[in-house]
């Protein structure tokens, strides 16, 4: 800039030069002569002008410089990006491209003698002994073809075991996103199991690793998270303890508190060599969470491997409780989170149980004897065993053995869950349900072996036996039903469930109603809430107390009624008017739109709804889409179908939101989260009987949201459908088997109760928690997707709607005489208020 200022000053001048009037030609010639001289002159004055800067200063002259300045800030920049890019490739990206995984796993060495010194990780024999499994351990994955990705192996702990030392290890991998199929949990266990097995001698089960003798059934390796890994190994690990029972039959007393913060800790057990862990449980306060905050976990095992699982808790305690391992180790789990959670309890060493016994048999059924299952009253273990020998009077006479919840079934395909039972080579599988049943053996002296056969700790049972005539097992007077109960022949076709699986009330001829004798109307008719005589006589004195049964009305004081529906139907029936309690229920506003235009869609025979015509119809969404349907039943608990949660993946309530109030997918007009779900313990996956579940949320539903969000009714144990009812199913599932988009709208289908001797003949074996529902020809059905959803009656009169059934199964949707398969909610009112209330 100061160079540009020189330079215009000679230019300026000679303009001034030129306006003189008064200048020679002399002059000029003097000008032009010594322009030579006036350039040298100016050049000089230029350079004291223009002296170059020194140091510092000539640097940033340079550096100023517009060109120079352009190639400083893109280095700059270019400088810049790639330290963001590093930092990103090394925090991010390479993170994500590398992942940890963790494992767990166990073997037996087999003919290697347990020492003492064992228990102590710290001892030099632990160590020495340690450090050679490792070594194998390392060698077996560095050999194979996940060699690159192994990083090391850790050993946990050594225990007794028959015959040899149980290792407990852990394996660590480093794995790229694309080699991850490579480091599977099968994988991994395959890979150990075949090295194994290419050194197997002589037949037998065990091979050797070099020196050391692995038996291959005993090999069980399970994936785990990170935070197993960790907490275990001893980093960041608030409480990882050892405990030990040095003799049998002494208690050692366990107290776990989570008072100020919570609390992660994992307490070790063992006993000693040759006795089995007996854990008892006499309180555990904890909140109820479904195991995702509060929980504990019991593993047959010293690291908590997944498919060694005894136990799970996640709902508090107060009854005591013992459960029984397979070895002389234990692991215990907790998690709690903060306040005033505690655990109590203790464990001790017990001697294996040689369950063997001879039994005579009397023929007095009033003074039975009784058999009980291993380790009674502990849980039964995953592996146990016991053996009855039978023996009675007579040859004539037969051994009968009476449950009070488990049943006995001849074997299918499928394997035994919940004890393998074996009668004179006769295989039967024992499942648990919630009645007596009685198991008839027609030989006067039986061999009757028991095995567990659940993967974890199974609920004990017991029975008594007696002797019974074979040829007429229950009197004359008696008729012996299918759960192997005898009831008295004139309960028969009574309306009542005398056999608990309805076999004394199917295939009965619709009884006749005489209304003109001297004898009552039937059962079925009297008080049911219509008038079957022309005098009504049938519907006459309903308040009038009675015997109590299942289709009596209880009132809260205890007392029964005649009155089968006395439930919310406006009149105080009871004394101390609990029939009319809690009625806030059922009592829909249906809002009409209008203006649209949209015409019904067909949904197996379905109809648009309209808003707030069915506000306890819930969407339950698994992952953020739609997956089954609910009901609502108080401001805080929903209630659907077990089978909705049966599975591992579906089983936990985070990933599920329950949408209230919506008429159309995606405007409901509140979302709920799921805190926990209640799953009947009772439920069996290949029938699906005891199909039913209830859901608890995190936060009760606004009450300003009425009438959009209510409950529906609950029905009583006595509750009667009359055909005077009018029942609906609704749900957003499929409009028919093949169809593959759901619809948008609410669909409602108008269906009608079916005898269960109708449903019978479609289905087969059809549980008497079962109902079905539909039309002859099929066009109304649920489908796929409606699945938890409700069945709705309303009372005569356009009274209130009560929840008679829950949508279970079917044979497709919509099919002529295959209706669809409800559960029978009034079966389960004591179950639901137990834990809703």
């Amino acid at each position: 800039m100061g160079a540009e200022r020189e330079e215009d000053e000679p230019a300026s001048r000679d303009d001034d030069a030129a306006q003189h009037d008064a200048a020679s030609i002399a002059d000029v010639s003097v000008e032009v002569a010594t322009v030579d001289h006036t350039l040298h002159k100016l050049y000089r004055k230029y350079r004291k002008t223009r002296r170059k800067p020194k140091g510092l200063q000539r640097l940033l002259a340079r550096l100023l410089n517009v060109p120079h300045l352009t190639l400083i800030i893109a280095a700059v920049v270019f400088v810049v990006v790639v330290v963001i890019w590093s930092l990103l490739w090394v925090f991010i990206f390479r993170r994500e491209s590398n992942s940890v995984a963790y494992f767990a796993g166990m073997f037996r060495l087999a003919k290697v003698e347990f020492i003492p010194e064992y228990r102590q990780a710290v001892s030099h024999e632990f160590v020495s002994m340690a450090n050679k499994i490792q070594h194998v351990v390392s060698n077996v994955y560095k050999m194979s073809s996940v060699a690159r990705l192994y990083k090391q192996a850790v050993i946990s702990d050594l225990s007794n075991t028959k015959d040899g030392v149980l290792v407990h290890f852990w394996m660590v991998f480093v794995v790229p996103q694309l080699r991850s199929a490579a480091v599977c949990e099968e994988c991994v266990g395959v890979i150990f199991r075949d090295s194994v097995h290419t050194s197997l001698r002589n037949r037998t089960s065990v091979g050797y690793l070099l020196s050391l003798p692995v038996d291959i059934d005993s090999i069980l390796i399970n994936a785990v998270q990170r935070s197993d890994y960790s907490t275990n190994a001893g980093a960041g690990s608030q409480c990882v303890d050892k405990m030990h029972a040095h003799q049998p039959g002494g208690r050692v007393p366990l107290n776990v508190f989570s008072s100020w913060g919570g609390v992660s800790c994992h307490v070790k057990l063992t006993v000693v060599p040759g006795s089995l862990v007996r854990l008892t449980i006499t309180s555990f306060l904890i909140e109820p969470s479904d195991c995702v905050q509060d929980a504990l976990t019991v593993y047959d095992a010293l690291l908590p491997m997944r498919g060694r699982i005894l136990l799970r808790l996640c709902e508090p305690v107060s009854a005591s409780l013992s459960l029984v391992s397979t070895s002389n180790v234990m692991l215990l789990s907790f998690r709690m989170t903060k306040g005033n959670k505690t655990f109590r309890g203790h464990f001790e060493a017990i001697t294996e149980e040689i369950c063997m016994s001879q039994i005579e048999t009397q023929l007095e059924p009033d003074v039975p004897g009784h058999i009980y299952s291993p380790f009674y009253p502990s849980l039964l273990p995953p592996q146990c065993s016991c053996t009855w020998r039978f023996e009675t009077s007579d040859r004539a006479l037969g051994v009968a053995l009476q449950f009070q919840n488990y049943i006995l079934k001849p074997k299918g395909m499928k394997g035994c869950d919940y004890g393998w039972w074996k009668v004179n080579e006769i295989i039967f599988c024992g499942s648990y349900v919630g009645h007596r049943t009685v198991f008839r053996i027609t030989d006067h002296s039986p061999e009757v072996e028991f095995r567990c056969s659940s993967r974890n700790s199974a609920q004990p049972f017991q029975a008594s036996y007696s002797s019974y005539n074979i040829s007429r097992p229950c009197p004359e007077s008696h008729f012996l039903c299918s759960t192997g109960l005898c009831v008295e022949k004139s309960r028969r076709c009574d309306g009542l469930d005398d056999c608990q699986d309805e076999s004394d009330e199917v295939f009965c001829s619709r009884p006749t109603m005489e209304c003109g004798g001297k004898s009552p109307p039937h059962p079925l008719f009297v008080c049911n809430g219509e008038t079957d005589c022309i005098d009504g006589r049938d519907e006459i004195n309903c308040t009038q107390e009675t015997p109590c049964s299942a289709i009596r009305y209880q009132c809260s004081s205890g007392v029964c009624i005649l009155k089968k529906n006395a439930k919310c139907d406006g009149v105080h029936d009871c004394r101390d008017g609990s029939d009319e309690a809690d009625c806030a229920c059922g009592r829909p506003t249906p809002v009409k739109k209008v203006g649209s235009s949209s015409g019904p869609e067909r949904i197996v025979g379905g109809d648009n709804s309209v808003e707030g015509e069915w506000p306890w119809q819930v969407s339950l969404h698994y992952s953020g889409n739609l997956y089954c349907g609910a009901s609502v039943l108080s401001s805080n608990w929903l209630i659907s179908a077990a089978h909705c949660f049966s599975k591992e993946r579906l089983s936990d309530p985070r990933h599920w939101s329950a949408h209230l109030g919506m008429l159309t997918q995606g405007g409901a007009k509140h979302v709920a989260e799921i805190q926990r779900i209640v799953v009947h313990e009772y439920y069996n996956a290949y029938t699906f009987d005891y199909d039913i579940a209830l859901l608890q949320l995190k936060k009760p539903w606004p009450s300003s949201l009425g009438p959009l969000v209510q409950p529906v009714c609950l029905p009583p144990t006595s509750h009667t459908v009359t055909k005077s009812h009018r029942c609906w199913v609704t749900g957003w599932g499929y409009r028919s088997e093949e169809d593959k988009v759901l619809p948008s709208v609410l669909q409602k289908a108008e269906v009608s109760i079916m005898s269960q001797t109708e449903c019978k003949k479609s289905y087969g074996p059809v549980s008497s928690r079962m109902l079905c529902a539909g039309v002859p020809s099929g066009e109304r059905d649920a489908c796929r997707g409606d699945s938890g959803g409700p069945l709705s009656c309303q009372a005569p009169g356009g009274g209130r709607w009560f929840l008679v059934g829950i949508v279970s199964w079917g044979a497709g949707c919509g099919r002529p005489n295959l209706p669809g398969v409800y559960t029978r909610v009034n079966k389960f009112t004591s179950w639901i208020y137990s834990h809703i209330s």
